[in-house]
């Protein structure tokens, strides 16, 4: 998230290019979280910028703003991943820069929310983007001046660098003094200090030598003048840097803190470095500078030096072994299943291949009958593989039957081959005078054909179908 010194960043840009030009045109899309959750609309955003002259531009904290010739004025918050591009220019800070040459870059920028263009030449183009829509584009109708007196800057505490009257060390000890929250929980809470987030959190206790998890009424007012010195050099510091930590001091913990392996989780002098969580943010700090002094928040993880010492020693061989053990066995097991699965396929398309090519043997037609083969007799399988089959080429014999006439009975011959078998099944196929009828399960049999089951015994197997 950005904080104090990427909000300081911004500030810079807006008026070094934006300040003292007039917006000839703006646009914004209605995005109900960034506009809507703050009572207002891409639409009426756009509206209110439209033909305004900037005034001038500021921070609080987290908070940025613009003042226009006329209100309502911009106040804008960055959430978690929103920024301000400029066209042409490199507003990111160093974590975020991408090397793009002048006049290739996609305007407007992916994810923009609003986006403006000045009236003079060449123009000046900016746009508000934020993939994550946690940030927040509010209009406030105040004069521009009295701005930090209305919501939501009026509810936030002083800022470190811009409020120098307001933070002092009264002011902190009388915080700290009045509740029992971690410290770290207490630097974080925007209503107490605006702009401190995680990392500048992490810095000034690490550099005040302050344990995170312990409470904040337990310390000394040595300990909280330490502290309230090292906020106000932190702080001023990274803005002026403009928040590029590549210009970050090099005994600073932000240079040593992200890689938790095994070359990250030193100090340059040896002194390891642990990761807990406090206030549900991921904290890091050396155990063996930031002792505990004083009372611990409940739930706290006791970390000691030995093991902030172990995880650093296993976390690197511990990865490479993981590796070395699922990149061995992977290869060979694709190659197993690629030959298992590639052989019966090949089978299986060539038996397919077989069956199709067989010719099906047409049924001839004479005087609407099938012929009939005499003395071709079957097998008890061969009837049972025949009435369970789906194929309707399969070729069978038909009984032979007397002319059928409406309302008479069909007499059929008996059966000179044995006893009558089964009655066919339901979804089996029987003859009919227009041809075979697949009967199903509840269906009423044809009109034309057999009345009486029980009358007319059939020889197994299926009826070819009279085409």
């Amino acid at each position: 998230m950005p904080e104090i010194a990427e909000i300081a960043r911004i500030v810079h840009f807006l008026r070094l290019h934006l300040v003292g030009k007039t917006i000839a045109t703006a646009s914004a899309i209605d995005d109900a979280n960034v506009f809507g959750k703050v009572g207002t609309t891409g639409a009426q955003v756009a509206t209110a910028l439209t033909g305004r002259k900037v005034i001038s531009s500021g921070s609080q904290g987290k908070y940025f703003w613009i003042t226009l010739d006329r209100a309502p004025h911009l106040v804008m918050h960055f959430g978690m991943t929103g920024w301000i591009s400029i066209k042409g220019k490199h507003t990111e800070f160093s974590s975020m820069y991408r090397d793009t040459e002048a006049g290739t870059e996609v305007w407007p920028p992916k994810f923009t929310k609003f986006n403006l263009a000045t009236s003079c030449n060449p123009p000046v183009e900016v746009a508000f983007t934020d993939p994550r829509r946690f940030g927040r584009v509010r209009l406030v109708d105040c004069p521009g001046d009295s701005i930090r007196q209305h919501s939501p800057l009026k509810e936030n505490g002083p800022d470190p660098v811009v409020d120098t009257e307001r933070f002092t060390l009264a002011y902190l000890l009388s915080k700290t003094k009045s509740r029992r929250v971690a410290i770290k929980a207490l630097l974080l809470d925007q209503k107490v200090i605006s702009g401190i987030g995680n990392w500048v959190a992490d810095e000034v206790l690490f550099q005040s030598r302050l344990h995170p998890e312990q409470r904040c009424n337990s310390f000394t007012d040595d300990q909280i003048e330490t502290l309230f010195e090292v906020i106000r050099d932190v702080c001023q510091t990274a803005v002026d840097k403009l928040g590029d930590y590549n210009h970050f001091p090099d005994d600073w913990l932000f240079a040593h803190r992200w890689g938790k392996g095994a070359k990250g989780s030193y100090l340059p002098n040896g002194e390891p470095l642990a990761f807990i969580s406090v206030g549900g943010r991921t904290s890091c700090y050396a155990p063996g500078l930031q002792k505990k002094t004083g009372e611990i928040v409940a739930g706290a993880k006791e970390i000691t030096v030995e093991d902030a010492q172990n995880q650093a020693k296993l976390k690197r061989p511990a990865k490479k072994e993981d590796a070395q053990n699922q990149t061995k066995p992977k290869t060979p097991a694709k190659k197993e299943d690629a030959q298992n699965q590639t052989k019966p396929k090949t089978g299986a398309k060539k038996e397919d291949a077989k069956s199709q090519t067989k010719p099906k043997r047409p049924a001839k037609k004479e005087d609407g009958k099938p012929p009939s083969k005499p003395g071709n007799k079957r097998k008890r399988g061969d009837e049972e593989d025949e009435e369970d089959s789906d194929d309707d080429s399969a070729p069978a014999t038909k009984p032979k039957t007397a002319s059928r006439r409406p309302g008479k009975k069909v007499k059929s011959e008996k059966n000179k081959n044995g006893p009558a078998p089964e009655q066919p099944k339901p979804g089996a196929r029987r003859a009919t005078k227009a041809g075979t009828v697949k009967t199903e399960k509840g269906t009423k049999d044809d009109a034309i054909s057999v009345e009486s089951k029980s009358d007319t015994p059939r020889r197994s197997g299926r009826l070819p179908r009279v085409r």
